[in-house]
């Protein structure tokens, strides 16, 4: 097997990923750098990633219904509680699908598949995620127009994105919307909604391709099926290629 596929299956990094880490001169193969990304790993072979022997693990897929205030991350050095305390059930390596902020909560998915992380974030593939945004403002279509158009972050234009009105409290001065985008920016939901002048204060993730959270309260997670798995990747082909 080929060393970058090598690290992507042992759940360490995508493939893309493990060839920086080859590039860099990170990766060991009985003792010795290996830089050249064709290099074969044979069995019996002692693969180390900056100094941390690596294995092959069995492919697994979790869904987690992420509640506010967790880290979507494997560790963190201020001591917060991260998405993968949630399941210490786990042995293998696992690590979430992209992240969700401290304060969001809803799906995320956890893995130790490099590849399968790639195919689900990369925005070629176009995948749905859906977003149930509390929102500071009335919203209405006259505001909420140009996020189907895109709008500008950091210098940069998001693709068009498909909104819903749930719900306007004129009293209150707020409103529930429901967005669907396909990419993943850092905090690009609040980002597109502070764009169109509105102030988000409360958000959810809710669905994910054809996965939602039925049956999960916060904290709670449970493993995804062959089925599932093979949708997600059929969705991502199917975007990919259209």
């Amino acid at each position: 097997m080929r060393i970058n596929k090598y690290i992507a299956h042992a759940g360490v990094a995508s493939r893309r990923k493990a060839e920086e880490l080859i590039k860099q001169g990170l990766v060991t193969i009985n003792g010795q750098v290996v830089r050249e990304l064709a290099t074969l790993v044979k069995t019996g072979d002692k693969v180390e990633v900056e100094g941390q022997p690596i294995y092959n693990e069995e492919k697994v897929y979790y869904l987690l219904n992420k509640p506010r205030g967790v880290i979507s991350s494997v560790t963190d050095d201020k001591g917060r509680k991260t998405v993968v305390d949630l399941l210490p059930q786990v042995k293998e390596r696992i690590y979430p699908v992209g992240r969700l902020d401290w304060d969001t909560s809803g799906l995320l998915i956890l893995t130790n598949d490099g590849d399968f992380t790639d195919e689900m974030i990369h925005p070629r593939n176009e995948i749905d995620k859906v977003y149930v945004a509390r929102v500071k403002g009335i919203a209405n279509k006259e505001n909420l127009r140009p996020l189907t158009r895109g709008v500008e972050i950091n210098g940069k234009k998001t693709k068009p994105a498909v909104y819903e009105i749930i719900k306007v409290d004129p009293v209150k001065n707020r409103s529930v919307v429901q967005l669907t985008i396909h990419e993943g920016r850092n905090h690009q939901v609040k980002k597109m909604f502070q764009a169109v002048g509105l102030e988000v204060d409360k958000l959810s993730r809710t669905r994910f391709g054809h996965l939602d959270l039925t049956g999960l309260r916060p904290g709670e997670s449970r493993r995804l099926n062959k089925k599932e798995i093979s949708q997600l990747h059929n969705l991502a082909i199917t975007k990919a290629g259209k």
